[in-house]
């Protein structure tokens, strides 16, 4: 492999607007994010999803197409 090429990694503290903290090994010394596994709202249930169907039945119900 050639010498002198390839980018530093570092032990990166990744920081989340909910206070959550973690590493990872990066080649940036720091990250902020604003959204984490611990406070997003698919990870935490707090939000729902709502099925609403596939486009073609969404169109075919709109236009009455059988």
């Amino acid at each position: 492999m050639k010498a002198n090429i390839h980018p530093q990694l570092y032990d990166t503290l990744v920081k989340c607007t909910c206070g959550n903290e973690f590493t990872i090994r990066t080649a940036v010394p720091e990250i902020n994010v604003e959204v984490c596994a611990k406070c997003h709202p698919f990870y935490t249930g707090q939000k729902k999803l709502v099925e609403r169907g596939g486009m073609v039945e969404r169109f075919k119900k709109r236009y009455n197409i059988k």
